[in-house]
Formats: structure tokens, C-alpha cells, sequence
């Protein structure tokens, strides 16, 4: 499989193409690094191709907050500046004035 660069970054808030759903991506997969079960369970019509760069997203629909893993070709960015609920974010994020959220720096002990 030959990598791409990515698309989205660290801290990017994005939302899915299809789906009612937004997040912060907190790591990257230069391509497909989930399991084969995983890539069969969604249907074949949908199923994404796996040399593109996956993404791991904190991620909020109206319900509820959960991880997502998600192809960059479903990804938008979103500009809608509102803040994210989602509690593990604050763990590892600061939220920026534009709506971005950047990596917290390290604590020293």
C-alpha cells in the first residue's frame, strides 16, 4: 500500500461526510491499521479503501460521546467553531480561540 500524507492534523476538528457526527482527531494511521473484521463489518457499498489515512477521533453526535476510526475520503473539516463535549478531550487538549484544540505541552513532575 503506498502512504499518503494526511489530510487533517492533530487537533483539527472535522465531521463526517455522511454520518451526523464531529470530533477532534487525537492520532493518525497513515493507512488502514484496524482489524480485518472491523473493515468487513461496514457494508461493502460504503467500505472505504485502506491505503488512505485513517483517523482516531474523539467524537460527539447529539446522543452521545464515544471513539471513532474513520477513512480521511469521509472527512470534513468542520468550521463551525463550536466546542466539543466529549470528556477526553480536555485530558489531552487545549481549545484555541479559532476552535481548534492544540496538544497540551508536557507537565513536569
Amino acid at each position: 500500500m503506498q502512504e499518503r500524507l494526511a489530510k487533517f492534523g492533530i487537533g483539527q476538528v472535522v465531521r463526517h461526510r455522511r454520518y451526523p457526527f464531529r470530533g477532534v482527531i487525537y492520532d493518525v494511521d497513515p493507512v488502514f491499521a484496524n482489524t480485518e473484521e472491523w473493515w468487513l463489518a461496514i457494508p461493502e457499498n460504503m467500505r472505504p479503501i485502506k491505503d488512505q489515512p485513517f483517523y482516531h477521533l474523539f467524537a460527539e453526535n447529539h446522543d452521545t460521546e464515544y471513539v471513532a476510526y474513520v477513512s480521511e475520503q469521509n472527512l470534513l473539516p468542520d468550521a463551525s467553531a463550536e466546542p466539543l463535549r466529549h470528556p477526553q478531550i480536555g485530558e489531552m487538549f487545549e481549545r484555541r480561540d479559532d476552535g481548534s484544540y492544540q496538544v497540551k505541552a508536557a507537565q513536569g513532575h
